[in-house]
């Protein structure tokens, strides 16, 4: 099973050092968008701010990204 590495663009960058074996690519990009909503509500909870400029990296194990979740992207904003 392949290793996907996570690694987080926040106000700090966050390296991920020991990664998480999936199924696929797909099934990595939920694991993120799932993180990345459970950051924001971390954020939000204990700053009263939302960041939308943060981002988690997947890399496979040779290190080339294969994709990139902006937080921007996981999170509909409603005003009404």
């Amino acid at each position: 099973m392949p290793r996907y590495y996570f690694h987080l663009y926040d106000d700090l960058d966050c390296p991920d050092q020991e990664g998480a074996e999936l199924p696929n690519l797909e099934a990595a990009q939920a694991k993120a968008v799932h993180e990345a909503r459970l950051l924001m509500g971390d954020l939000l909870h204990r700053e009263g701010r939302l960041a939308l400029h943060h981002r988690i990296d997947i890399e496979d194990e040779q290190g080339v990204v294969l994709a990139t979740i902006n937080f921007r992207d996981v999170v509909a904003i409603e005003t009404d």
